[in-house]
């Protein structure tokens, strides 16, 4: 049975939202399914937590955080979170 989907380099989102790391904490939601996805990326998203479709994590920001957000930023969608 044939892929239904083939994520190439060149067609992922044109704009992201600039790298700003915040002093506190982010709250990462996963908005679309790893299915169909490589084994990297899912791999990324259970290192980050998120276990299924709709699922949300909170986590404390740092570089390493932003690079694994960078890896996934087609499945998750990030907030920053009011203490």
């Amino acid at each position: 049975m044939p892929r239904t989907f083939v994520w190439h380099r060149t067609r992922g989102p044109k704009h992201t939202e600039p790298n700003t790391l915040t002093s506190g904490k982010v709250r990462i939601t996963q908005v679309r399914s790893g299915i169909g996805h490589n084994q990297k990326m899912n791999d990324t998203l259970q290192a980050l937590g998120l276990r299924h479709h709709q699922a949300s994590v909170v986590h404390q920001d740092s570089p390493a955080l932003r690079g694994m957000i960078k890896r996934v930023r087609h499945l998750v969608s990030v907030t920053p979170v009011e203490e």
